[in-house]
């Protein structure tokens, strides 16, 4: 910009004047100024119309903005009605919840009660049931050593069978019996040749005196100890035929899981015995198979126990029925003597005068 004051070229700087009437007295315009002036116009025009265009543009700004403000602001009534239904829920949801967990809780409550009481009541059979079982084992306890005594006498009495049978056994002729056995049955039992010697086959024997009877497990131990010794014949002997079991009775000679085995008893083994030896003699010579080889006579073997027992069986009849007749006979004849003497008395007493006449009718009815 040019400075205002200037010096006069006419004073030399003594007097001032601005440059401004220097100009208006010599009739020049100052374009200078006119241009300064007309900058500062159009800067003035153009900042009067910026700050028109200004206005528009902030007034469509704000036109714009009042116009997205209210559709945020009805999207966001609509999402804020929205959210308050949906808070409403969750609050109903969260009051039921807490209402359901109230229940829970109770119900939860209620239960465990109800399985502590249980808890208590089975602690309480628990207790009792330990207290029976206690007493129960006491019991069981006393129960066992009374068992105990029982077979304690029991194993007495088996000792006592053994030994009578073994000193039974020896007094058999052509029949030998060993000392007895530690284990695999009580005796082993042979035929003796004219010598004296033993011969084969050998014969496991098992002597029982049960009051239960002979069981299938003494059959199994049996057969379990002929396999033991590698022995074809088994026999097992009961004291009585009525420990004997009806299976017994009816198939008293029978091979089982290859061992023959013969059920028997204290009085029949001798009888048995000598019905077996013929067979007993074959198996020496032809091989233990030798009944194997020759079921019909296994059979045979088999119905003559049978067909012996039987006529035993009858022959005990019999006997019952001359021991029957024997006492029917001694009864009668003591009742015939007892007559006899009544009869001889009669004749012998003195008959008063009054009653002789009477006395031929009174011995004829006699």
């Amino acid at each position: 910009m040019p400075i205002d004051a200037i010096e006069c070229p006419l004073c030399l700087g003594e007097g001032k004047l601005k440059r401004t009437e220097v100009l208006d007295r010599l009739g020049v315009k100052d374009f200078a100024r006119v241009a300064q002036l007309s900058a500062e116009e159009a800067f003035r025009l153009f900042l009067q119309k910026q700050n028109h265009d200004e206005q528009t543009v902030w007034a469509r700004f704000e036109t714009e903005l009042t116009k997205r403000t209210a559709d945020i602001e009805q999207c966001h009534r609509v999402e804020l009605l929205t959210l308050g239904e949906r808070l409403k829920d969750f609050e109903s949801a969260a009051q039921l919840a807490e209402e359901r967990k109230t229940l829970d809780v109770q119900r939860a409550q209620a239960e465990l009660e109800i399985k502590l009481r249980s808890e208590q009541s089975q602690k309480e059979d628990l207790n009792r049931r330990v207290e029976n079982y206690f007493r129960e084992i006491s019991q069981l306890r006393e129960r066992n050593q009374e068992l105990e005594t029982e077979m304690a006498k029991i194993a007495r009495v088996g000792m006592l069978e053994e030994i009578s049978f073994a000193d039974e056994a020896k007094t058999w002729a052509g029949v030998s019996v060993s000392e007895k056995l530690p284990r695999n049955g009580d005796f082993i039992l042979t035929f003796r040749d004219p010598s004296g010697t033993p011969i084969e086959p050998r014969i496991v024997v098992d002597t029982k005196n049960k009051e239960s009877g002979i069981t299938e497990t003494d059959i199994k131990k049996l057969i379990r100890d002929a396999k033991e010794r590698k022995i074809a014949v088994g026999i097992i002997v009961a004291k009585d035929v009525s420990q004997l079991r009806q299976l017994d009775r009816e198939c008293r000679w029978g091979q089982e899981d290859s061992i023959w085995v013969l059920r028997t008893t204290r009085q029949w083994l001798p009888r048995d015995l000598e019905v077996l030896r013929p067979v007993l003699e074959r198996m020496r010579t032809d091989g233990p198979d030798f009944l194997q080889k020759n079921v019909a006579l296994a059979d045979e073997v088999r119905r003559t126990f049978a067909d012996i027992d039987a006529i035993e069986k009858e022959l005990g009849k019999a006997s019952k029925a001359i021991q029957s007749v024997s006492g029917l006979v001694s009864k009668y004849k003591v009742r015939l003597n007892s007559l006899c003497d009544r009869t001889g008395a009669a004749k012998k007493l003195p008959v008063p005068q009054r009653d002789r006449r009477d006395t031929p009718q009174s011995v004829g009815g006699l």
